[in-house]
């Protein structure tokens, strides 16, 4: 199994590009939260970025060019995010920008990207970052809106229909509520009580008492990533309350389970990728040897445990590569055009398969419904 995966790795590595003559840097520039309170998302992308620009280069580079890294620490920010993507564009001279950790910085980045015609992928949820269409922004997670679908059609194989949800006021929770709010009534679902946390909020028992207070309920389901979820999940139990918990996928990590606690997590279900359960995945999943590739190389590098969100920016670097591969040059508008015709390309989140009129290339399928036991992730048949 081991030698398996070491030669996933290599392969892995050497697939991104083609060794030669080295001629010029090819200039990649990033923007993540690798401090701030999206650290927890952002420092495993950053970790990952450096990490796979040594693998590529030590592979020769893309085409026989090495790959020069432009990587900033928005701390969360929109504010630095978008000053940051100024600076890529105007002086760094970058072919692309990877990054915009949240939705917020991903907005933030998003219009700087599309006025200097760079092609951008982000490493944010929100549904609204790729619809409608632009012609230069991508992302690799699943979408706000595929995470609610993937929650109710779970929701309705249990035969549970009348839900509460308590939702974050940040920009994914926003959006992601939206989205749900959206899509319930076409898996039979009403949504019966309804409540919302501000981020700095550190107690969410008044809301859940009030959901719970409400005697129809059977599940509750709660938008939102960073530490409210956690705050969400450990006030749940301490109300004793006994209905079926959802988290999206904006929590997908160890990290929310150490948070959380793996007691006040136990039976939590989510949507999330196969990386966080790579080890069960059968031979046959495509995705098993990209995932256990990266799973290994990120853990010995780093000594810590590989995220959701660094699956995100291994996807990105793997898509942009890609691309640079393909491209008929590396001007920025030629790296937009073959991002957009990616096919069939596996990665930690799904086979990625692009199109003009979808520039994230994922379907339902390639999420997996999750389930935390014994402070471990479950994949749920």
């Amino acid at each position: 199994m081991q030698r398996t995966i070491i030669s996933a790795t290599l392969a892995s590595v050497i697939s991104f590009g083609l060794t030669g003559i080295a001629a010029a840097d090819i200039k990649i520039g990033a923007t993540v939260s690798e401090t701030g309170p999206a650290s927890f998302l952002g420092d495993p992308e950053a970790k990952t970025l450096k990490l796979l620009v040594e693998q590529i280069n030590a592979a020769g580079g893309v085409k026989g060019e090495k790959i020069k890294l432009f990587l900033y620490d928005d701390g969360g920010d929109p504010n630095k995010a978008r000053t940051f993507a100024t600076r890529l564009v105007e002086d760094d001279g970058v072919v692309a920008i990877i990054g915009g950790t949240t939705t917020g910085t991903s907005m933030a980045v998003m219009p700087v990207a599309e006025e200097a015609r760079l092609p951008f992928i982000s490493l944010a949820g929100a549904i609204e970052i790729i619809d409608p269409v632009r012609p230069n922004t991508f992302k690799t997670p699943h979408t706000d809106r595929m995470a609610c679908e993937k929650i109710f059609d779970d929701m309705k194989k249990r035969g549970l229909t009348r839900i509460g949800m308590i939702s974050g006021t940040d920009g994914f929770g926003a959006s992601m509520r939206a989205q749900c709010l959206d899509v319930a009534s076409k898996y039979g679902i009403t949504i019966v009580a309804e409540e919302t946390y501000g981020p700095k909020d550190a107690d969410m028992t008044p809301q859940l008492t009030n959901i719970r207070s409400k005697s129809d309920v059977q599940a509750i389901i709660n938008p939102g990533f960073g530490q409210g979820p956690a705050i969400v999940t450990r006030n749940y139990a301490q109300l004793g309350i006994a209905l079926p918990l959802y988290q999206s996928h904006g929590v997908a990590s160890n990290g929310f389970i150490e948070l959380a606690g793996a007691k006040a997590a136990e039976g939590i279900r989510l949507p999330g990728t196969a990386l966080l359960v790579g080890e069960m995945l059968p031979e046959s999943d495509a995705q098993r040897l990209v995932v256990m590739a990266y799973k290994t190389s990120f853990e010995k590098a780093t000594g810590t445990p590989v995220s959701t969100f660094g699956g995100y920016a291994h996807d990105a670097m793997r898509i942009l590569v890609d691309a640079l591969n393909r491209a008929t040059s590396m001007k920025p508008a030629a790296v937009r055009d073959a991002i957009e015709k990616t096919s069939g390309l596996v990665g930690t989140t799904g086979t990625v398969t692009m199109s003009a009129k979808d520039h994230l290339g994922l379907d339902l399928g390639s999420f997996r419904m999750l389930e935390i036991r014994n402070g471990s992730w479950k994949l749920v048949n």
